[in-house]
């Protein structure tokens, strides 16, 4: 008997998921879902364009938690679409994780408009890097450093559970690891996650960057920082912060076991 297959990406933190859109804003240089060719998407992926079969779906109780969403973000542009779909995903009794590069203008609307549903919402910011630049880099189209933070304070001001994504971590320098880390944690409530930016490459030809010298120098040193020796560093400084989860691609290398079972975000 074949051994069952551990839940990866997405599967880690959710039992499924819901989109609303084709395509995304932010141009992340490492997307998953731009990589995807079984993804088709007519025109410029930053062009977005509205699902309409999704957007008709009636949504129901559903097992488990629903990340929303998976293959775009949740920007100011798209709250026409993405937030009626939220609130019916909530008004089913849903739990919801909200995973985003966040916008202060769309996580405004946000709190605002879900102030009745918080215990069935938690917030997942993506915040890979403290830096700017770093940002810039690899997610041209994303909020910066310092709005994402306004976000990630303001939902836990707001009484909103919140957690953090530091995956993929973009920073080369273990310090600046650990100091974004310590940056961060007073404003969550959950946890924060933090993994290595898998296939980035692979991703970038795919993704129609592989000629971009800046971007595979960055994703060179990058897969450097991020060997089993490096990693086990940063494992051996973070290991004992009651926040902190590792996903697979560190537990991998730290030797910690995966669950069986998905969407139990640990």
């Amino acid at each position: 008997m074949s051994e069952k297959k551990r839940p990866t990406g997405t599967r880690e933190w959710a039992s499924t998921s819901v989109n609303v859109m084709q395509g995304c804003a932010h141009d992340c240089r490492y997307c998953y879902a731009r990589a995807d060719k079984r993804r088709p998407h007519a025109g410029p992926w930053t062009t977005e364009q509205a699902d309409i079969k999704s957007l008709n779906r009636k949504y129901g109780k559903r097992q488990g938690t629903v990340m929303f969403p998976t293959t775009h973000d949740i920007t100011p542009d798209n709250l026409l679409f993405t937030i009626p779909v939220l609130r019916r995903l909530l008004e089913a009794g849903n739990h919801v994780l909200i995973v985003s590069k966040p916008h202060w203008e769309a996580v405004d609307t946000m709190l605002n408009q879900f102030q009745a549903f918080r215990s069935q919402v938690l917030f997942r910011f993506t915040i890979g890097s403290t830096h700017d630049e770093t940002l810039q880099l690899w997610e041209p189209g994303a909020p910066l450093y310092e709005e994402r933070l306004r976000c990630l304070a303001g939902a836990f001001g707001r009484g909103f559970a919140t957690s953090v994504s530091m995956e993929p971590m973009l920073d080369t320098e273990e310090n600046d690891i650990v100091s974004a880390f310590q940056a961060m944690v007073p404003f969550v409530t959950d946890c924060i996650w933090l993994g290595k930016m898998n296939h980035a490459l692979e991703r970038l030809t795919a993704n129609g960057f592989g000629d971009d010298e800046a971007l595979k120098n960055a994703a060179l040193a990058l897969v450097i920082s991020q060997c089993d020796e490096r990693i086990l560093a940063l494992y051996s400084r973070l290991k004992d912060e009651p926040k902190v989860k590792w996903k697979e691609s560190i537990k991998q290398v730290v030797g910690i076991n995966s669950p069986d079972e998905i969407g139990l975000d640990v």
